[in-house]
């Protein structure tokens, strides 16, 4: 009797068993589009027989049905921590990527409404002004593109400025959506550290703070070091900004503008201060991207692009200003400049050009008469090897292979990222196909429990309400 009651529970557990595998299933097919979402199984061993004193003696006994022993989440640590890395690298990568190639293309090189375009028409005027050194209209030419010169370098300047002050406003609303992540990841912790302790399933919470964990690292290239409690500290830089339920947080500071000259800084706002130093992520690339300049031609390429328009500008208005202020004007006069530089700004921002008229060109010798000698070595100025003109070529070929070579460098980290998650999701991601056998198997289980429940009811109805039955009148 003992031993046919025991079935019924066995039953049970198989029912029990199987409708749980149900659940997971219909759970995993439910979110197979669900961004983040970590597949599940049923973790299940069998009970094994009990050996009590009524018992013994018996030759084989059956085990005692099925435990349900938890839900198993189906990730794994190491390609979760392969896609941090590659989410990391490939935003910063990518943030590189994008600036160096707006940079280029503000450049407008090659084409017409490049500066080279611009100073090539400058020094055909002069040339112009050399064969006809008394036509108004040459000079007229002469100052129109002059102007035109000094306007494309103003322009550039200025969409640089905007450019940086952009980039920094992108990184500060990153810090603060940095900062955030790190707090819902301790709160994360703290949940999942009380539902573990509990007993409870705590997969649908690992999944969120694994989704935070990556957007951290997207920002800032962070790792995550997991906890025998069920909590992850994550560290950025080195040092954590997740710890346990403890979060800390980021501060952007230095400079507000391109022409402070100042670098912009990352700094801890809790705990022990100082700077933090990045080597990935979309931040870390922003703060490359907005390092003051140096002399070595190795700080931001923002300021160091800004740099090379005051340099060019410096370069032109010395130039022509040597062999402009070397002739006379139409009131006999030498020294006169033609270019201006304003002082307390960007020379590409404050160069201006000097004459208004005709009459105010050094086209005439020391003795008042017209001279086409100092037109025609002004025209020669844009063929010299080091003169403005040498000096804008060179820095555009080094803005068009630093652009080529970001943009190989975050095709190739982004493949790498794409690689990572499809090595990611074959193990966490849902597949719609398995699921369905593996509902179908479940089914087939439960109602095969079900039958097993059904035979062993129908033997204990015999033996309760029909036993000693036969034979009575």
């Amino acid at each position: 009797m003992v031993s046919t009651f025991g079935s019924l529970a066995t039953a049970y557990s198989g029912l029990a068993a199987a409708r749980a595998g149900i659940d997971v299933t219909g759970q995993n097919i439910a979110n197979a589009g669900t961004a983040g979402y970590t597949r599940q199984r049923v973790t299940q061993s069998s009970i094994p027989a009990a050996q009590t004193g009524f018992m013994r003696g018996t030759a084989a006994l059956a085990g005692q049905g099925v435990s349900v022993d938890g839900i198993a989440r189906l990730g794994s640590l190491t390609l979760d921590a392969g896609v941090r890395v590659a989410a990391g690298s490939s935003a910063y990568a990518d943030v590189r990527a994008t600036a160096l190639s707006a940079l280029e293309t503000g450049l407008q090189e090659p084409g017409k409404d490049g500066l080279s375009a611009k100073l090539d028409a400058f020094w055909s005027a002069w040339g112009q002004v050399a064969a006809h050194p008394d036509d108004p209209g040459a000079a007229s030419t002469l100052l129109g593109a002059a102007n035109t010169v000094a306007s494309t370098l103003s322009s550039g300047s200025k969409a640089l400025d905007q450019q940086w002050s952009q980039v920094r406003a992108t990184v500060a609303a990153q810090v603060t959506q940095l900062n955030d992540a790190a707090k819902q990841v301790a709160d994360l912790n703290g949940q999942i550290r009380s539902a573990l302790a509990a007993g409870g399933n705590a997969n649908e919470l690992l999944d969120q703070r694994d989704q935070l964990t990556e957007q951290i690292a997207t920002l800032a290239g962070g790792t995550v070091r997991t906890n025998a409690d069920g909590t992850a500290d994550v560290l950025i830089g080195g040092n954590p900004i997740v710890q346990g339920t403890d979060a800390r947080s980021l501060a952007l500071g230095g400079a507000t503008a391109l022409r402070d000259g100042a670098a912009v800084t990352l700094t801890w706002t809790s705990g022990q201060a100082g700077a933090v130093s990045l080597s990935g992520g979309s931040i870390g690339g922003a703060l490359s991207l907005l390092a003051p300049a140096d002399a070595q031609g190795t700080g931001g390429a923002l300021a160091q692009a800004s740099a090379s328009y005051d340099a060019v500008a410096t370069k032109l208005a010395a130039v022509v200003n040597a062999v402009h202020e070397s002739g006379s004007t139409a009131d006999g006069t030498t020294g006169h400049a033609f270019f201006a530089v304003a002082p307390g700004v960007p020379a590409a921002q404050g160069l201006s050009v000097v004459p208004t008229d005709a009459s105010g060109l050094a086209t005439r010798n020391a003795a008042g008469e017209l001279d086409d000698s100092f037109a025609d070595a002004l025209a020669r100025l844009g063929a010299a090897s080091d003169g403005p003109d040498a000096a804008w070529t060179t820095f555009v070929t080094g803005v068009g292979s630093a652009s080529r070579s970001a943009a190989s460098e975050s095709t190739l980290t982004g493949l790498a990222l794409t690689s990572a998650r499809t090595q990611q999701q074959s193990g966490a991601g849902v597949d719609l196909d398995e699921e369905n056998v593996n509902l179908l198997s479940y089914q087939h289980a439960y109602q095969g429990a079900a039958r097993v429940l059904t035979a062993v009811d129908e033997m204990l109805d015999t033996i309760i309400n029909r036993v000693g039955l036969v034979g009575r009148s």
